[in-house]
């Protein structure tokens, strides 16, 4: 497989996320925060309670975020915070929730920028108030001109690349990329690094992600329509396993294979079912974003220098080595 150079703070950046590792709501207003921060890490800082507010885009049902959150609790547990989750995967209604952070006068805030115009006004806002921002998981290319502290996550387009180069030596001709929310930054730039490293034919097709009845059923009818397509790319371990369905209801020959992880996605590379999965680490995410704002307040530090990222993936999950991580997916940490 090709190696991608990037610059050498990037590539630090990658070491230090590498490192810290060993070891995608509701209606209007958002979903209800909640506070949590019940499982303790070993030991317990003695600094000032500090309340961080964690902001995300996240959709109903997407088990993806109860990994972000379990790595955030556990970073709150450890850092002495109050842990206050929300969510919405609707762009305005998310930048309303960081505004009631700003007005809470929380000590600082982690949030993704799906849809960084949306956030723009809203980071700025508490910049001025001087509360402390990170991003992570979604926002890679906007973070800096947002203005944000740090930023955690997977640079998701040299992840489409190398997916796409991994299919390359599967031997797969024509890809289908599936893509649950359409302009959500981060799911635009996986399809799109897939098309740039894949020497195959891409297309992408628009699924709504919440409405897990409706991907089935226009995914299958896509896989009927085409029968050259010999390759199923999802975005997200939820659609992953409804793909798998969709190409047994459609009496496709097409092979499934996706981003993400969760405990049923594990089970299926085990069974065979799924080729393989792009691991970007959502529990580490939350964790260094909610640590990250702690070691800034209590000690000045923000890593990558504000001027590079720290990249917790992209890492494959296959057959051969699943049953290494399997333990973790059974705990909900993977």
């Amino acid at each position: 497989m090709r190696r991608h150079h990037r610059s050498a703070a990037l590539t630090t950046a990658v070491l230090v996320g590498a490192l810290l590792a060993a070891g995608c709501s509701s209606g209007a207003g958002g979903k209800k925060s909640e506070s949590g921060g019940t499982d303790a890490a070993a030991g317990k800082a003695t600094t000032p309670r500090m309340t961080v507010a964690m902001v995300t885009h996240a959709a109903p049902g997407d088990t993806f975020w109860d990994l972000i959150r379990k790595g955030a609790q556990a970073a709150a547990a450890k850092d002495n915070i109050k842990l206050v989750y929300s969510s919405d995967p609707v762009a305005g209604n998310q930048a309303n929730l960081v505004q009631n952070a700003i007005d809470q006068k929380v000590d600082g805030i982690a949030l993704t920028a799906a849809k960084p115009d949306a956030m723009k006004a809203v980071v700025a806002k508490a910049k001025a108030a001087g509360i402390p921002v990170v991003g992570f998981n979604s926002g890679l290319d906007n973070w800096r001109e947002l203005g944000m502290l740090e930023y955690f996550g997977q640079d998701e387009n040299i992840a489409g690349q190398a997916f796409g180069e991994r299919l390359n030596q599967q031997g797969a001709k024509h890809a289908v990329c599936v893509i649950q929310e359409q302009g959500q930054v981060a799911l635009e730039a996986r399809c799109a690094g897939l098309k740039k490293g894949f020497k195959g034919t891409t297309e992408n097709l628009y699924v709504n992600g919440t409405d897990m009845p409706s991907v089935k059923s226009t995914l299958t009818a896509k896989l009927q329509k085409d029968a050259s397509i010999d390759q199923v790319v999802t975005l997200g371990a939820p659609i992953a396993m409804t793909a798998v369905q969709s190409v047994k209801d459609a009496g496709s020959k097409a092979e499934v294979a996706t981003f993400d992880l969760n405990k049923d996605l594990v089970a299926a590379i085990q069974g065979g079912d799924i080729q393989f999965a792009v691991d970007q680490q959502p529990y580490l995410q939350g964790y260094l974003a909610v640590d990250g704002l702690w070691l800034y307040k209590t000690n000045g530090n923000f890593s990558g220098g504000s001027t590079a990222p720290v990249l917790t993936g992209p890492a494959f999950v296959t057959k051969d080595n699943v049953d290494s991580v399997a333990e973790f997916a059974k705990k909900g940490t993977r």
